[in-house]
């Protein structure tokens, strides 16, 4: 068995493929700027549609691209209250009935 072991080459490690004649795909370098101070870039794909955003890779940070391209706003949805909620399935009529059996049931606990 030790004279069928495979020596010499780390597994998977290293492709032994020519790299002659091989043409990357197009690429272009994207600048980002950390909070922080740190510049870097990144490269990606000449068709990619680029982020506005990218993390860090010194300190974490959200970096924002060099070239001042800014995010799109997310449309913010506004925060339904228990109230809003309540109003989607009941009526001002029934919501004065429903108060108005219980304060009934409220006055006639001794």
């Amino acid at each position: 068995m030790a004279d069928k072991a495979l020596r010499g080459q780390g597994l998977g490690s290293k492709s032994l493929a020519d790299p002659a004649g091989i043409e990357l795909a197009p690429r272009q370098d994207t600048a980002f700027d950390c909070p922080n101070g740190h510049h870097f870039s990144i490269p990606f794909a000449a068709e990619a549609e680029l982020p506005t955003e990218w993390e860090c890779p010194r300190c974490g940070q959200v970096a924002r691209r060099s070239d001042g391209v800014e995010p799109e706003a997310k449309e913010v949805k506004p925060v339904r209250t228990h109230w809003d909620m309540l109003r989607e399935r009941r009526s001002i009529e029934e919501l004065e009935g429903i108060l108005a059996e219980r304060l009934e049931e409220i006055r006639k606990e001794p």
